[in-house]
């Protein structure tokens, strides 16, 4: 599962954006989705979204769905670009998208504004609330309400082959000591956390504040100092999408991944697998826990679904504690229910015990609809900064720019 493998988002021009945020709130805005009590008796037919290498598992799930839902036919397919683009998707024509789509939380809250999903109804809020674990409801939390139900969450954190070192490091500069670490310093989702793990923040404390960006301040001059650095450091290694050949030829002996390939590095590695959190790291004022960006994999239902009561049922159905578990099993998806965080196979299992930990430290991924253009500018933020292509004296007015842009950006 790559959900969090950012990919640059297509801007939607203004025009375009509000004629189709007039269109998704042609229905009444202050409407909820909700899951009726009377549900099992619908009928109905609506269709979901997901990314395309789970579309097998969730087929299986809808077989148990319409055990308790007999009257109610849903199409699975795949997402158009994969639920990391589920915004841009859904934005093409909202009445021809998905009635249920995966999506991650950072995007929750421009389609939440543009109308393309409503907040869900006090007895759904509930359900989740009690349901799911405290960041998770956090993070389909905008401006007073819920708009998606959690299934799962993410976080980088480090895997290493247990034959190069005798205890997983505790700092960077113990994992780069020998054999290298791969990784992708073209990824912002892997690398951007280094700004807030430097004291900065993102949107500003709350993760909503669309002035609350400081990484245009010495602790951001720091961390791209930082990135410039580990260009010239022998234990790091740029593998980009070489990053799991390059375990497996032997090149690394540890990468900085997610959870969705933590089945393929158990593979790589055998008995040598190790999974840790994120160690911790000098950036120039310092040893510092690093952090990564907590991201939260969610289901969201269409503001134009023809059928609201058959595709929140769906929805709710399918981020309940079994069905978490279920994608766990199949898809390396970290459960966010409170219940099967408890489950046997969870608690022993070391990449979702890892994730669960570096969650603890992270920073939630910020719903704002400027988090588009983020992922837009902190890419390139990051790597001329790690090739050298920005020289220091421009990084304060590289970080300024970039600060300024997401700031007054509408998407």
């Amino acid at each position: 599962m790559n959900t969090w493998k950012k990919v640059a988002l297509s801007s939607v021009s203004l025009i375009a954006l509000a004629s189709l945020a007039a269109c998704g709130n042609s229905k009444d805005s202050g409407s909820s989705t909700s899951a009726s009590s009377d549900a099992k008796d619908h009928k109905g037919s609506v269709t979901l979204w997901v990314d395309p290498a789970n579309v097998a598992s969730y087929k299986e799930l809808v077989k148990d769905f319409n055990k308790e839902y007999p009257n109610i036919k849903v199409t699975v397919t795949q997402s158009p670009n994969g639920s990391a683009n589920a915004k841009q998707d859904v934005s093409k024509d909202p009445a021809k998208a998905a009635d249920v789509f995966k999506a991650p939380n950072d995007q929750l809250g421009a389609m939440a504004e543009a109308g393309y999903i409503n907040p869900l109804s006090p007895s759904a809020t509930d359900w989740v609330k009690s349901n799911d674990i405290q960041i998770a409801i956090d993070a389909v939390f905008w401006k007073g309400k819920l708009y998606a139900y959690p299934q799962d969450e993410q976080s980088n954190i480090v895997y290493y082959n247990k034959a190069k070192f005798s205890e997983a490091p505790k700092d960077w500069s113990d994992f780069t000591a020998e054999k290298p670490i791969g990784t992708d310093f073209t990824n912002s989702y892997n690398w951007y956390p280094v700004f807030l793990s430097n004291g900065t923040y993102l949107f500003g404390k709350d993760g909503e504040t669309v002035d609350g960006t400081n990484a245009n301040t010495e602790a951001g001059v720091q961390a791209m100092t930082w990135f410039a650095q580990q260009k010239s450091n022998p234990g790091v290694k740029q593998s980009g999408t070489a990053l799991l050949s390059d375990l497996k030829s032997g090149k690394t002996a540890a990468v900085l991944d997610g959870p969705w390939d933590g089945a393929t590095i158990k593979e790589i590695l055998g008995d040598n697998f190790g999974a840790t959190a994120l160690p911790t790291a000098d950036f120039g004022s310092g040893s510092k826990q690093m952090q990564a960006f907590s991201s939260v994999g969610t289901l969201a239902v269409n503001s134009q679904s023809k059928d609201p009561v058959a595709a929140s049922a769906l929805a709710q159905y399918l981020s309940n504690t079994e069905s978490q578990l279920a994608l766990y099993k199949a898809n390396n998806a970290i459960p966010v229910s409170k219940e099967a965080q408890k489950d046997s196979e969870v608690a022993k299992d070391p990449v979702a015990l890892a994730v669960i930990k570096q969650v603890e430290n992270d920073t939630l991924m910020p719903k704002m609809p400027q988090m588009a253009t983020f992922w837009n500018l902190a890419a390139p933020l990051i790597e001329n900064a790690y090739k050298g292509k920005t020289p220091a004296a421009q990084y304060q007015a590289q970080l300024d720019n970039f600060v300024k842009s997401i700031s007054s950006a509408t998407e």
